[in-house]
Parts: structure tokens; C-alpha cells; sequence
């Protein structure tokens, strides 16, 4: 087996993220309804997500908080990717809310979830 798929096999964390943000980015590209373009861009977050975390663990290491007064760095994981996801986590949410909110003003006024539908009717509105 040629090297690239031993290391596929040993960071499987990493290939599913890698997998996960293809069929994201597959369903946000593919399909016209609006709530599946938002299920597949929450599909790419919580990818990214993955792949930080799997990123910022080390086996082996502790928590980054301070034990016996036990300062050193080496024994403990890196805590930024840890607050990076937990930032990204609450962006994510809020952005999905808002393009919630958008898409169900959308519906009520265009009567449908087709975002070719809802671009062709609102062309015909303004001229």
C-alpha cells in the first residue's frame, strides 16, 4: 500500500473532516433548496471544527490547566484550537440563525425555497 494511504488510515480524524467538508460543499453546490445549501454549509463548519480539534490534540497530554503547580508547557495540549473552535462554534450558530431568519422571510414572500425560483421572481418584481 503506497504511503499516502497508510498516513489516510492513521489520521482518520483528519479524513473525516476531509469528507465531511466535500459532501458540505457538494450539497451547498448541487441543491437549489435553500435549507439544504444550510445543512451543507453547516456540514463544511462542523469539518472545519473537526479538523482543528484533531489538529490541537496531543496523545498523551493533559488538559492546559495547571496541576500541582506544574508549569511546564510540554506536558500539557496547546489551548488555542481548543478556543478557536469554541469561537467558531458560536459564530456558526449565529450565522446559521440568520440564514434561518432570512430564508423563512424569503418563503413569505416568494412562496417557495428554490433559490433559482426566489432570483427569477424577484427579477420580475423590480422590472
Amino acid at each position: 500500500m503506497p504511503e499516502f494511504f497508510g498516513n489516510l488510515f492513521t489520521n482518520y480524524y483528519e479524513t473525516a473532516a476531509m469528507i465531511l467538508f466535500g459532501i458540505g460543499f457538494t450539497t451547498l453546490l448541487m441543491h437549489r433548496n435553500m435549507i439544504k445549501k444550510i445543512v451543507g454549509f453547516n456540514f463544511m463548519d462542523s469539518a472545519i471544527y473537526l479538523f482543528l480539534a484533531s489538529k490541537g490534540y496531543i496523545r498523551g497530554r493533559l488538559a492546559p490547566i495547571i496541576v500541582n503547580g506544574d508549569t511546564d508547557p510540554s506536558k500539557y495540549v496547546n489551548p488555542i484550537p481548543t478556543g478557536l473552535v469554541l469561537t467558531g462554534i458560536v459564530v456558526s450558530v449565529s450565522v446559521t440563525a440568520f440564514m434561518l431568519a432570512l430564508t423563512c422571510r424569503l418563503y413569505d414572500r416568494f412562496h417557495t425555497l428554490d433559490i433559482d425560483e426566489i432570483t427569477y421572481l424577484a427579477r420580475k418584481e423590480r422590472g
